[in-house]
This record gives structure tokens, C-alpha cells and sequence, in this order.
């Protein structure tokens, strides 16, 4: 039944065209593109969607810490603090730029307060801090948003190291006095202290339009 449905597709843009002209392979493929798309199950465009935000996620974070380890290296922790908040954002919008999707971390401990969540991003905080207390492993989501035309794809942020505590960790111990007093005049609202190794410092939040996901499949 589908191979006729394809023929009688093929027929109607023959005829179309008129006896001196013919349809060129190339619309003919994206004819036979467009319904196989159609045909793509809810469920597989969240398995795709799920494996896309996965990838995108650990890219725009490499990006990061690759660039903020480069930044200690080079000034410093109080220096590296100048860079963040000038660079952060703009690493991060490269890489939702170059998928066309909008890509952000968010946190109830934000440091930058234009990072804080938004609803739909604070019920699946929520869920992930109780994870975090209760010691279950966060795996990935995907939520419907925009009447299903979106998927929100998210991932918890663990902080992973001792390396993140020199900023992010006990302002009396761990972060150094010239560390802090720069954290205080670049965040006067700062809540991104007192971390600990495992802690969920927040999450990865990803806009994917399911258009842009069928087009890869």
C-alpha cells in the first residue's frame, strides 16, 4: 500500500510538469524525505532528541571547561572569575548558534541571577534535588513544551571535582579571600557557594524545535 501511495505521488508530479518537462531526482527524493518523516513515531523522535541534547550538552560543557581551565592557568582563579563572566554566555550561545536550538544552564544556586529557572526548568530541579538527597542517579529528561512543537531537554550538573570548589565551594576554607571579594563585585547576588564533590549544582537546559530533530533523522 505505501509503494502505491509513492507511485501515485510520482504520477500526479509527472503530470504536472507537462509532456517537455520532467520532476529532477532531487525533488523527487525530497518528496519520498518529506512522508518518511511523517511516518517517524513520537517515540523515536524522542530517542533522537534524547541522544541530539546528550551530545549538544557535553559539547557546550568541554567548551567551558576547557576554556576555564586555560583561563586558571593563565590568570588565575580571580582571573579566570573576569573571564566567566564576560566569555561564559557567549561560549555557550556558539554552540546553541551553531545547532539553532537555545541551550542555558540553570540553577536554584545560581551565580549569575539571569541564570535562575524559569517554571517548566524548576519542577525538573526540583525532581533532581530530591534525587541528589535521597542518592538516585538524575538521568536526562526530555518534556513537551509549546503545545509538543518543543522538546526540553535537560541533564544534571554535578559538581565534579575539587578544582570547581576554589570558586564554588566554603567561602571560610576553600575559596581564597581575593577569590571571594571578586565573586562579590562581579555577583552581588551570588548563591553558587558552599558545594561539596557530588552536589547537583543544576542543569543543562535545551530547547530542541521537533522540526530540527525529524530533519536529522
Amino acid at each position: 500500500m505505501k509503494h502505491f501511495v509513492y507511485i501515485l505521488i510520482s504520477y500526479f508530479l509527472l503530470m504536472a510538469c507537462g509532456p517537455q518537462e520532467r520532476v529532477s531526482k532531487e525533488v523527487f527524493d525530497k518528496v519520498n524525505s518529506s512522508m518518511e518523516a511523517k511516518r517517524l513515531s513520537e517515540a523515536q523522535i524522542i530517542q533522537e532528541a534524547m541522544v541530539w541534547g546528550d551530545s549538544i550538552s557535553t559539547e557546550a560543557q568541554q567548551q567551558l571547561m576547557s576554556n576555564l581551565h586555560q583561563a586558571v592557568e593563565e590568570s588565575g582563579f580571580t582571573g579566570a572569575l573576569d573571564f566567566c563572566s564576560v566569555n561564559a554566555a557567549s561560549i555557550t550561545k556558539a554552540v546553541s548558534d551553531r545547532y539553532k536550538i537555545s541551550i542555558r544552564r540553570t540553577s536554584f544556586r545560581a551565580r549569575n541571577q539571569n541564570n535562575l529557572p524559569n517554571e517548566p526548568e524548576s519542577q525538573i530541579l526540583e525532581a533532581y534535588q530530591y534525587n541528589a538527597e535521597n542518592g538516585i542517579v538524575s538521568e536526562p529528561n526530555i518534556q513537551k513544551i509549546n503545545n509538543g512543537d518543543t522538546l526540553l531537554y535537560t541533564k544534571a550538573i554535578i559538581i565534579p571535582s575539587e578544582f570547581c570548589l576554589n570558586c564554588h565551594g566554603n567561602p571560610e576554607t576553600q575559596i581564597d579571600k581575593a577569590v571571594l571579594e571578586k565573586v562579590d563585585s562581579l555577583y552581588p547576588g551570588d548563591l553558587a557557594r558552599d558545594f561539596e564533590v557530588g552536589d547537583l549544582r543544576g542543569m543543562w537546559s535545551l530547547k530542541i524545535p521537533k522540526k530540527a530533530v525529524v530533519n536529522r533523522l
